[in-house]
This record gives C-alpha cells, structure tokens and sequence, in this order.
C-alpha cells in the first residue's frame, strides 16, 4: 500500500491493487486529518464531514466522470453511465426521481417479502453438505438474483444469467475498468435484450409489479423515454444484485468477528433491519461516495478547486470514534446514519429494495448457521470502490 505525506496531509494512492479503505492506515490518517490526497482528489475521512460534504450546494454527484478518469468517454458503457439518474443533476435528476419513486413503493416490495423468506430457506435447505457452504455461489448470487427475478416477473430460473451479467458489470466499479470494458459492454447489450423484452411484454399486459410500475409512470404530463425506462431497468438489475450478493458476503465476514450478536441476531429476528444498518455502517459494500466541484470553494480552511473529486469515506466515517465511540458492533445501539446508500439528493433510489431482502435473509441464517467460520480459499474483490467476496466458504453447526 502506497502511503506518504504531502504537506502533512496523508496521502493515499488508491489505484493501489493493495489499497485498503477499510485499512489501519486509513484510520490512523482520520486521526491526523479530516481529509486525505489522493491520486483520484481529495478522501474525506471523517463522520461530520462526510455528513455535510455529501450535501454541500457547491458539489455535484461526482461518480459521472469515474470512467473518464479511466479514458472511457464514448461507447454503450459510457452513454449508460451517463444515463443514471444517480449521476444527473438539477431539475432532470428530479424528474427521473419523481417518475422513478413510485415503482420503490414501500406496499410493493412488502407484498413480495414472504417471498424473500421461503426464498433464503430454500437455499439453505439446498446446501451440498450440512455443515459447510461456499456462501457466494449458494446463497448470496442465487438470492440477490432471484430478488431481482421476482420483483421483475421473470423466470427465476434466468437467475444465473442475472448473476454472470451483472457480475460482469460490476467490473467497471473497479479500477482495471478499461483492461475489462470488452465484457462490461457485451454484457451491457445483454441485459438491454432482457429490458427491452420485459418493457414490451409489459406494454402488451401490464401486471402488478415492478415494470408494470415503470412503464405507466406518469406525472404531469411527464413520463420516462424508452430509452430511460431500458436504462433504468439495467440499472436495477445491476444494483440490485451487486449491492445484495456483496453485502450478505460482508455481512458474513463481519458476524464470524462478533459471534455474540450474530447469536443475539438468531433469538431476535426483529432485529434483522437493525444487523443490515449495522452492517453497511462498519462494513459497506460501497466504500466511498463520490461529489465533484462545481465551482471554486473554501471548506474549513481547504480551498478546493473547480472540478476536483471528492471522495467521502463510506466506513471510515461510519466507525468514526468521535461520533461512534468504542462500540465497534452492537445490534441494540442507536445510531446515527450510516453512508452505505449515499446521501443527500442523490441518496440510493433502491435503498428500501436491499434493506428488505437483507433483513429478512439474515434472520434465517443466523437461525440456521449457528458458529459460522470462514474456512481457507476465501478471496476478495479489491477493498475500495464496490467491494466483497468473490468466493467465501464457511463452515458451521447446522441448526437442530
């Protein structure tokens, strides 16, 4: 890990391969300064900070230009994250919120959580051998996958294909995004072939559900384009996945450390919405939350110039000791929000889609996994930008 002064400040080079934002050095640097330089602008370390940063009028949504900084600037990868309605600004970044919001109703996804329930115990009732399970293959892809089959009426039989192609997807959060743009892209043009049969479906019949919501949505004479209805849906598709197989992943990892709530987890499930807020606070799958200078400005004695990345520390703000004391993970403490959805105008428009599939799924595994351990060959995407395991096998006491 590349790490070194510049005018004091700490310095990080997070393009590092061994780069760790969940890392000691991180949090040593959080005790020297609020901020860090790095090689992609400025890393902003601490709980108050971010918390007003990630609001800040002077800043805009910054991950807009994550594939510019790789020199990825045309083509259908580059037109579909431009497209997001997380990178867009002002009135047309309302807009598509406006019409985009009703589909995350609340009374929507709650009608399919039974589903969520008899889903994650099939699963477990599915592991190859009793008292052990490669946890990414057999249960976080096939649940966040079939999550996503479900609230789109699809076959959830085409879970594998939701898994691969948004796994694939998944690569440009990474720093080797141009080296893998080639399967970024193809699988981009497949999951629009998936999108573009389910809105024309939906246009012939609509259902009650998640498409269905899409495709009539409608509001002062205003409604979303073909063009944003197939963007946004490969957007749920994609980050509907990776965010829910990542954090189950990390949220395995994080229970073998703290054997105590995970049992305190299994005798009370109701706190289910309590371990996911826990979880994302100490160990997000999304590890920075990016804003960009849209003008020269002046923050606590920092001039920042026009254009400059901000980088605001997702789990180093979320273990601030300042804000969060010793208490490293505790089910029953009140917190304070966590930045694990973002924040502000630009917060998660899929937030309530996570928070409910992870609430009910990690119950049941506590339930059923008692004692988890992470056994050998566990590997890991690179720990900064979106982040998990790639391979996490565990072994247990099967429940009696």
């Amino acid at each position: 890990m590349t790490v070194t002064a510049l005018d004091a400040v700490p310095y990080f080079d997070i393009a590092d391969p061994d780069f760790s934002i969940k890392s000691a050095a991180v949090h040593d640097a959080r005790e020297r300064s609020w901020y860090a330089r790095t090689n992609y602008g400025l890393a902003v370390l601490r709980y108050e900070e971010v918390s007003r940063l990630l609001k800040h009028p002077k800043l805009r949504q910054g991950s807009a230009a994550w594939p510019a900084h790789h020199g990825v600037t045309e083509g259908p990868f580059a037109d579909w994250w431009a497209s997001w309605v997380l990178n867009k600004e002002g009135e047309e970044h309302h807009r598509l919120r406006r019409l985009m919001n009703p589909a995350f109703s609340p009374k929507l996804i709650g009608g399919l959580v039974p589903r969520f329930q008899a889903l994650a115990t099939e699963l477990i009732d599915s592991f190859r051998e009793p008292d052990r399970c490669e946890f990414v293959s057999e249960f976080a892809e096939p649940y966040a996958a079939r999550v996503i089959a479900l609230m789109l009426g699809m076959p959830e039989s085409e879970w594998p294909v939701i898994a691969r192609e948004s796994a694939t997807i998944g690569l440009a959060m990474g720093v080797t995004i141009r080296e893998d743009l080639p399967k970024i892209e193809a699988a981009l043009a497949n999951l629009y072939a998936y999108a573009d049969e389910l809105i024309a479906d939906r246009r012939r019949a609509e259902r009650d559900d998640f498409v269905s919501a899409l495709v009539r949505a409608h509001r002062d004479s205003d409604s979303l384009s073909d063009a944003e209805l197939r963007d946004g849906l490969v957007l749920l598709i994609f980050g509907g996945f990776d965010t829910t197989r990542n954090q189950l992943g990390l949220a395995m990892q994080t229970f073998t450390r703290h054997p105590d709530q995970w049992r305190l987890l299994a005798e009370r499930p109701e706190l289910g919405g309590a371990a996911v807020e826990e979880v994302m606070r100490v160990n997000p799958t999304v590890t920075w939350v990016t804003r960009e200078a849209r003008e020269d400005f002046s923050y606590q004695g920092l001039d920042i110039a026009a254009g400059t990345t901000v980088h605001l520390f997702s789990e180093s703000a979320g273990t601030d000791p300042r804000v969060f004391g010793t208490d490293t993970f505790d089910l029953t403490a009140e917190r304070r929000p966590h930045f694990g959805f973002g924040g502000g105008a630009h917060h998660c428009l899929g937030h309530f889609v996570a928070r409910s599939d992870m609430s009910e799924a990690l119950p049941l595994l506590a339930r059923r996994l008692r004692d988890p351990r992470i056994e050998d060959g566990a590997t890991w995407l690179p720990d900064s930008g979106n982040t998990g395991p790639v391979r996490l096998p565990l072994a247990f006491t099967p429940a009696t």
